[in-house]
């Protein structure tokens, strides 16, 4: 996708304590960062703050999700900039997990090859009352189509939604059985910058893999 030479720096939040109890958190439960995820937000930060100038514009851009919200704030501290001049956007948000949203995982599926493809770490079923992968990529580029891309933009935002978003921008093709573009996963902790379709990483972090 044509970002007209600007870059999209993408990241996760970072660990929260649903990731650590192994449970559902989709696009309306806050949950805290924990210690970890707070210094994963704070590596992100540094890491950022490598290929930046410090002054250089910059957009803010995240989930209105309060998991995001934090992860924003501890980056943002590092790279010396405003939090207060963020924007948020609810196509941004995780997938939709429908009525699964707050209950543990293994309690939804005591077999997780039941409910996650192992290879992909992708649902393979679609939550009751909940989004599929192509549901993601519609709102998702209904977002990118509106961006001018007059600045490079730190986009936070959420383990699925950003190998959806990822996968639009590295213009892959719709994967077999998920009909949308998706990314790769990256453990939290891990930022990528984009730019006319050609993905760098910024940082590679050592959390978990993705959950939503």
């Amino acid at each position: 996708m044509d970002t007209k030479g600007k870059r999209l720096f993408i990241a996760r939040h970072g660990e929260t304590i649903f990731n650590v109890a192994g449970k559902m958190q989709g696009m309306y439960a806050h949950t805290p960062l924990t210690r970890e995820g707070c210094d994963q937000a704070t590596d992100m930060g540094v890491a950022l703050l490598r290929h930046i100038e410090r002054d250089a514009p910059l957009s803010l851009v995240a989930s209105p999700a309060g998991r995001t919200l934090q992860t924003l704030a501890l980056i943002a501290e590092e790279l010396d900039r405003d939090w207060h001049a963020h924007d948020t956007d609810v196509r941004l948000r995780e997938i939709d997990i429908g009525e699964w949203e707050g209950q543990f995982y293994h309690d939804i599926a005591p077999d997780p090859r039941k409910l996650m493809d192992p290879e992909t770490r992708l649902f393979i079923v679609k939550a009751p009352g909940g989004e599929d992968y192509a549901d993601v990529a519609e709102r998702l580029r209904e977002w990118l189509s509106e961006q001018s891309f007059e600045q490079d933009m730190l986009v936070i935002t959420h383990g699925m939604t950003a190998r959806v978003m990822r996968g639009i921008l590295l213009g892959l093709p719709l994967l077999e059985r998920f009909n949308a573009p998706i990314a790769d996963g990256l453990p939290q902790g891990s930022m990528v910058a984009i730019r006319d379709g050609v993905e760098e990483i910024i940082t590679l972090g050592a959390g978990a893999r993705e959950r939503a």
